[in-house]
Order: structure tokens, then C-alpha cells, then sequence
């Protein structure tokens, strides 16, 4: 019973429950299409978020077979259950093909062209463990083609276009995201980056920290040119008075970059860090007040 108990531990540690966070992108072109209380827009919103949850976890397994070696290198990868030697063939490639297989039916429940939006998410990501995450510059491109992609299946399954704004704001603040991580990864394996991931060695920290710089003034002016100019907000502008609490958010992310030598796990960042939280919260509050009100 106790092997079976620390068995599925490993499993739901591998599968990173706390990563699903990042799907809740999926949500927005619900919220911001204006179809949150239409009853089966939110069920198939909820069935495409599902479907990427376990897209996601399926591509951590088949990441972590990948890269068990090179993690166990990493201070803190190694610790991961493959990389561990807790898990072995049988188990990871069972739970691949469990996921996938719920990842597929949930993306067909949820309708539209979600199961093909789904599936290009599951082929870019294979091409990133196998290939693209060791190409500097490509890699961080990669992880924010699949936030694009969780916003088109969110799209997708409502029945919604897929704004120009949501998908610029998308870009630019996933590509915020994965250079902090880059340079949380940098700092902390140091001279031994390279050995780790050899696209490290190709991002020295100055170049990660300019491309932070960029990325984040980036993302604040697309969103607060978001809010004056998108056709689907109110008339009145109100949604200008959400600004600061973006401002304030990417400004505390930033804090806690430099300040405390955070990034590398963003969705922890996003947990633990209550003002963060709050203030993601009281954004969300306000943004559904303004938008149907």
C-alpha cells in the first residue's frame, strides 16, 4: 500500500498540477468575448482547459524521459522523480498515453477546432523537448506560441474570434515570463548552465536582462493600448482604470526578479507572492465589473 501511495505521488509530482495554472489563459476570450453566464460557452471553455491540463502534464512526462540525464545535473531537477530513478519505462509511457487519450476527448467535448488546436499545441511541444528549447531565442518563442495556442482553443471552443489584442498582450507577456525564467536558470547553475541545457550558454545574463527590460515596457503598452482601442470593450474607456493594477503587477514580478532571485517557477511566483495575488485577483474583480456591468 505505501509503495502504491509514493507511486502516485511521483505520478502527480511529474504531471505538475501547479503548471495547469498557466491554463486558465484559456478562459480569456470567454471573459473578454462577453460570454461568461452563457451556460455551454463556459462548459466547453472548462473542457478545452482540461484538455490542455493534460496535454501539459503528458509533455512533462515525456520531457522529463528526455531530459532525465541533463537533469541530474540541475540543483533542483534532479530531485524530479525520472530523473530520480523512481519511475521507470513502463509507468511514464503509460501515463503518456493515458494523458493524451483524455487530452484528445476533452478537446473533441469542447468543439470547434479545438482537438486540432490541441494537437498542434502537442506537436510543438514534442518539437521543443526533442529540439527547439536548445536554440537560443527560438526556445522562448516557443513557450509563447503555446499561450497563443491556449488562447485560440479557448476561442475556438466559445465560438469567438481570436482578438488581435489578446493575442499581441499574450505574446509579449509570455515571452516576459520565459526570459525571467531564462535568467532565473542562468544566475542560478552559473558556469555550469551549459551542461544543464546548452542553450543557456548562448543567453548571457545582460542580454536576459535587456530582453526583460524590452518585454515588460512591451506588454504594459500593448495592454494599455488594449484598453483604449479594442472594439469589444466599453465605449466609455473605463477599462483604462484596470492599467495600474497591471503596472503594479509586472512592476512586483520585476521586484521579485531582482529583489529575490524569483522567476524560474512563475506559476509559484504567482502562489506565494500575496501582494501578486492580490492584486491578480482585484484586476479580475474590476475587469468583470467594467465588462458586464
Amino acid at each position: 500500500m505505501l509503495a502504491l501511495a509514493l507511486r502516485a505521488r511521483d505520478l502527480l509530482a511529474t504531471a505538475r498540477p501547479r503548471q495547469w495554472l498557466k491554463n486558465a489563459v484559456v478562459f480569456a476570450p470567454l471573459v473578454f468575448g462577453r460570454k461568461l453566464f452563457e451556460g455551454q460557452a463556459v462548459v466547453d471553455a472548462a473542457l478545452a482547459f482540461l484538455a490542455f491540463c493534460a496535454a501539459g502534464s503528458a509533455i512533462y512526462f515525456f520531457n522529463d524521459w528526455c531530459d532525465a540525464a541533463a537533469d541530474r545535473e540541475h540543483p533542483l531537477k534532479r530531485l524530479r522523480p525520472i530523473a530520480a530513478g523512481r519511475l521507470g519505462r513502463g509507468s511514464v509511457w503509460a501515463a503518456i498515453v493515458a494523458l493524451l487519450c483524455a487530452a484528445l476527448l476533452f478537446a473533441a467535448l469542447a468543439g470547434g477546432g479545438t482537438l486540432f488546436v490541441v494537437l498542434g499545441y502537442g506537436v510543438l511541444m514534442i518539437a521543443y523537448t526533442l529540439r527547439l528549447k536548445h536554440m537560443a531565442l527560438l526556445d522562448i518563442f516557443t513557450i509563447a506560441g503555446g499561450f497563443v495556442l491556449r488562447v485560440w482553443a479557448g476561442a475556438t471552443a466559445v465560438g469567438v474570434p481570436l482578438s488581435p489584442w489578446l493575442y499581441v498582450c499574450t505574446v509579449l507577456l509570455a515571452l516576459f515570463l520565459a526570459v525571467a525564467k531564462r535568467r532565473h536558470e542562468a544566475l542560478l547553475l552559473e558556469g555550469l548552465a551549459g551542461n544543464h541545457r546548452p542553450a543557456l550558454d548562448e543567453y548571457p545574463v545582460p542580454l536576459l536582462e535587456a530582453l526583460l527590460h524590452v518585454t515588460a515596457t512591451a506588454s504594459i503598452m500593448a495592454y494599455a493600448l488594449y484598453t483604449f482601442f479594442a472594439p469589444s470593450l466599453p465605449e466609455d474607456h473605463s477599462m483604462m482604470f484596470t492599467i495600474p493594477f497591471v503596472l503594479y503587477g509586472i512592476f512586483r514580478y520585476l521586484y521579485l526578479v531582482y529583489r529575490r532571485d524569483l522567476g524560474g517557477v512563475p506559476e509559484q511566483v504567482l502562489l506565494d507572492d500575496r501582494p501578486l495575488l492580490v492584486t491578480i485577483v482585484a484586476w479580475g474583480i474590476l475587469v468583470l465589473a467594467l465588462l458586464y456591468r
